[in-house]
């Protein structure tokens, strides 16, 4: 597990299939700590998690990245929380769903995306003054230091997909911190324009 930011850590899991490495973040916001979209955690990853306090919630971003969220569940003893939208089709039991626009615990900012791989895809976002950003399936950041959408078979219509994720350029941030391949820890929101631009 490693500091990305302050308050923020970042552990991963190399898949072989895709290449690149699943993440998930450890984010100690307020009074809270949180998991979001963890892939398998070993021991010392538990303890690191453990230190400063109990993890209170876990956030998933969409219905593909439960992930290891029910074992978690029941070794930190926590609520998960999801895509109301995508809850329906997940095969864990979500105990609470949230929307688009909704304040999350330790002040997460919920930004849904339209046509996604998922319908209720979501980017989460902390507003700590140069702005950090977490995805899941909605960008993939490999190779390093690049983004990109995931293959167009995913979607029912790339073109749209890509254009639904304009709306995260509205947001003042500085990092982008995703569930697939490598986070871009500053600089981020150029990188992200001019993908989007050269569509």
């Amino acid at each position: 597990m490693k500091a990305l930011l302050p308050n923020i850590w970042e552990w991963s899991w190399f898949s072989e299939e895709k290449q690149f490495n699943f993440n998930g973040h450890l984010l100690t916001v307020g009074e809270h700590r949180i998991l979001v979209d963890p892939p398998p955690m070993n021991a010392k990853q538990m303890a690191l998690a453990r230190q400063g306090g109990p993890v209170d919630y876990i956030i998933l971003t969409n219905r593909d990245h439960v992930r290891e969220a029910g074992q978690l569940r029941e070794e930190f003893q926590c609520t998960v929380m999801a895509p109301e939208l995508d809850a329906p089709e997940m095969a864990l039991t979500i105990d609470k769903t949230f929307k688009d626009g909704e304040l999350l615990p330790g002040g997460i900012w919920v930004i849904q995306l339209a046509h996604q791989k998922s319908p209720g895809e979501s980017a989460l976002f902390l507003d700590t003054g140069k702005g950090i950003l977490i995805v899941g399936d909605a960008i993939i950041a490999h190779p390093p230091g690049t983004l990109r959408l995931l293959p167009a078979e995913k979607y029912a219509d790339i073109v749209q997909a890509r254009e639904g994720l304009r709306r995260l350029l509205k947001y003042n941030f500085d990092s982008l911190l995703v569930g697939d391949g490598t986070s871009l820890v500053t600089g981020a929101k150029p990188v992200l324009d001019q993908m989007l631009a050269e569509a």
